[in-house]
């Protein structure tokens, strides 16, 4: 451990002692919807999810680390790639990362950065060049933070090419979505729009919408998803709204056995993604 130490202090930028630091207030500010709304940044916390921040090039400002915690022995190379990549690189200590971290047990890995954003517009630039027909994914309106980062994460398995957030009720950048994604916010190419927008631009790019609900009467497996497509799913308590049922081409559902009347939404569109790639696979 302690040549680990040796190793990351030729990168460190500042050490921090005092909790009362400007930085660490703003890191527990941080840990608020509204400053986040405000700063337009938010927390990254995690050795995965940071080393998967910077290998998909998204921008690091500050990156405080604590070695006494780090759980593993490639910290040093991230601590290194977010310093070549122009992140400061801060040192704090025990009791101050305890206080910062959002996590039980944390692992001594703690970035702030800048939020990124995309919309429809970005939306056919990400598609061009793609060998596989369109495979795109709407969630409505997801109000918990573990699922939308379940979500990601299953949609990054499975090779969903945009992952687009209508009416969302959720902030994307909610570390427990950070943190459930494992990362993979930073890997699917994340789209906002409204329910609207997005049914007008499938409809002009001649994108099949499938909807998931319990009321159809189609089973997921038994229709084709072979063709350029979106998946939607909707809010845990109610479903899909209206529009999309209304607008949808097919509607599919999952077959259910026992007494509940529904699934997990997150566990639900784990399902789907992966009927999607098996038939492609197949195919």
């Amino acid at each position: 451990m302690q040549g680990g130490m040796m190793d990351v202090n030729c990168f460190v930028d500042k050490e921090l002692s005092s909790p009362h630091n400007p930085l660490i207030k703003e890191v527990m500010r941080l840990k608020e919807r509204r400053q986040r709304d405000r700063t337009n940044r938010f927390l990254i916390e995690g050795y995965r999810e940071v080393s998967r921040a910077i290998s998909s090039s998204h921008p690091i400002e500050e990156l405080l680390i604590c070695p006494e915690l780090f759980l593993g022995s490639q910290e040093a190379a991230l601590i290194c790639a977010a310093s070549a990549a122009a992140a400061y690189i801060v040192r704090c200590t025990p009791s101050i990362f305890a206080k910062i971290s959002y996590r039980d047990r944390p692992d001594g890995i703690l970035a702030i950065a800048p939020q990124q954003h995309r919309f429809l517009s970005d939306l056919l630039p990400l598609l061009r060049g793609k060998k596989e027909p369109p495979f795109l994914l709407v969630a409505e309106a997801i109000e918990k933070p573990g699922n939308l980062g379940t979500i990601l994460r299953s949609a990054d398995a499975a090779g969903v090419d945009a992952l687009i957030l209508c009416d969302r009720c959720t902030d994307l950048h909610n570390p427990n979505v950070v943190r459930a994604s494992v990362g993979t916010l930073f890997t699917v190419p994340v789209i906002e729009a409204t329910s609207s927008q997005l049914l007008a631009w499938c409809q002009e790019n001649k994108i099949s919408i499938f909807a998931a609900t319990p009321a159809a009467e189609q089973l997921y497996t038994d229709v084709s998803l072979i063709a350029p497509l979106l998946i939607a799913v909707g809010t845990e308590q109610l479903g899909l709204s209206s529009i999309w049922l209304k607008n949808a081409d097919i509607a599919v559902k999952i077959p259910m056995c026992g007494v509940a009347d529904s699934l997990n939404v997150a566990t639900a569109t784990t399902l789907l993604l992966y009927e999607v790639m098996r038939q492609r696979r197949r195919h």
